[in-house]
């Protein structure tokens, strides 16, 4: 039997790896100018985390990996972040000690849904959650973030769209509205937004069945049913956006996957070639309402969240390159077994100066070991051989220049670190 990896996972191979290190450190210094602070939990939750009886979203209802542990505990494999950061800002009493929690997190999450492009079964997320305020200004920092991250990309074709469900009583009077509206239709209706109709049917206006979409073209929509409170906060949001010269439009039909957004709601929209249909980064909103629903104070939060892999796939067919051109510093070339032994020393002592160094192991003759260096990007090439070696001289070669000059043996971390503009 053939070892293969699970349906809807991947492999990131070394030749891609250094994609994803690019896009995680990016990303980070974003963050940091954001003064956001980093937060880990675990990928692993106990299911009444996320299957809450507030929460009747697809995600939750079919796509949550769940088992029961060996004391017959249910458990769930996290399919998106934000419970579990609510979870432990609860448990951990992080309110006690910050007004404010303004946290960023960065991990894999499980869903059980059918594989395709760019959306996978295990998927990696970045996103942030700030809990402990209900202001106007802050959601359109959280958005402003959201957009920075996307436009020190350098991706083009990207849109912000936003919109407002409004606040608890906006919800319930449009949804009593929508569902005057649609229980006439109810037969016509898919199977999945038959159930919803009842439950949540504000996750019917996200349905992408193309009969819902059909019956919807005349619905009823969240943004004309605010109370006077919730359509002032929206008025404030766009005001701060535009103070922020976050460019972006409404979009009245945007409502998001999850049943505990309220008020404000976003997406991170790409229009690329070849992107295909599913073409949202990234989104998020205001909840309210989760941290109570968790046994938490009563605390409000705003927050967002990026799929990794579908921002890499935009970043590859726009040929953006985050990777630095070169990737190692230095490569030996050598050619017996004595200089092999001094390039030994010297590798050592040039990666205790934090130089990254590389020489061969595989016993490749001089072009083997070239194409090795070249491979790996090496900016410089160090060649030893049985003459340099007795007169304590090494050759330095600048693989972009070509240019070659001799050194001294003694002197090779001073003239790197001039080189190299090593501290």
């Amino acid at each position: 039997m053939s070892l293969v990896k699970v349906k809807g996972t991947y492999d990131v191979l070394p030749e891609e790896s250094p994609k994803w290190q690019a896009l995680e450190t990016y990303v980070k210094k974003v963050f940091k100018k954001f003064n956001y602070q980093e937060i880990r939990t675990p990928i692993m939750e106990y299911s009444n985390v996320f299957h809450r009886e507030d929460e009747n979203s697809d995600m939750v209802t079919k796509e949550t990996y769940n088992f029961l542990d060996k004391s017959d505990r249910s458990l769930t494999l996290r399919p998106e972040g934000t419970a579990g950061v609510v979870r432990s800002y609860i448990e951990n009493k992080i309110y006690a000690s910050k007004d404010l929690a303004k946290l960023w997190y960065m991990g894999p999450n499980f869903r059980y849904e059918r594989p395709q492009k760019g959306r996978y079964r295990q998927f990696s997320q970045f996103g942030v959650e700030v809990i402990g305020a209900m202001d106007p200004y802050l959601d359109a920092e959280v958005i402003a973030l959201a957009y920075d991250i996307i436009k020190g990309l350098g991706l083009k074709g990207v849109s912000v769209k936003i919109n407002s469900l409004g606040d608890k009583k906006s919800k319930e009077n449009y949804m009593n509205v929508l569902k005057a509206f649609l229980e006439p239709k109810k037969d016509l209706l898919s199977e999945d937004s038959k159930a919803r109709l009842d439950k949540n049917p504000l996750r019917i206006l996200d349905s992408k069945d193309p009969q819902d979409k059909a019956l919807l073209v005349d619905a009823p929509l969240p943004l004309d049913h605010l109370t006077d409170d919730a359509k002032l906060n929206f008025e404030k949001i766009k005001e701060a956006l535009d103070l922020a010269e976050v460019k972006y439009s409404v979009d009245k039909r945007l409502v998001r996957g999850l049943d505990y957004y309220s008020y404000v709601v976003f997406e991170i929209q790409a229009d690329i070639e070849g992107f295909g249909s599913q073409n949202a980064l990234g989104g998020g909103g205001r909840y309210n309402e989760l941290v109570e629903s968790l046994g938490g104070p009563s605390k409000p939060g705003v927050g967002f969240a990026f799929g990794m892999e579908r921002l890499l796939g935009a970043l590859d067919l726009e040929g953006i390159n985050l990777v630095p051109d070169n990737l190692l510093d230095v490569y030996f070339i050598t050619f017996d077994e004595a200089s092999r032994k001094e390039a030994f020393r010297l590798q050592n002592l040039l990666r205790s100066e934090n130089f990254s160094v590389e020489l061969n192991y595989t016993g490749k003759a001089f072009k083997g070991q070239l194409k090795e260096a070249l491979n790996n990007k090496a900016k410089y090439l160090l060649i030893l051989g049985e003459s340099e070696l007795a007169m304590g001289k090494i050759n330095l070669k600048n693989t972009e220049t070509e240019e070659q000059i001799q050194i001294d043996i003694k002197d090779i971390t001073a003239i790197l670190k001039e080189k190299l503009h090593h501290v």
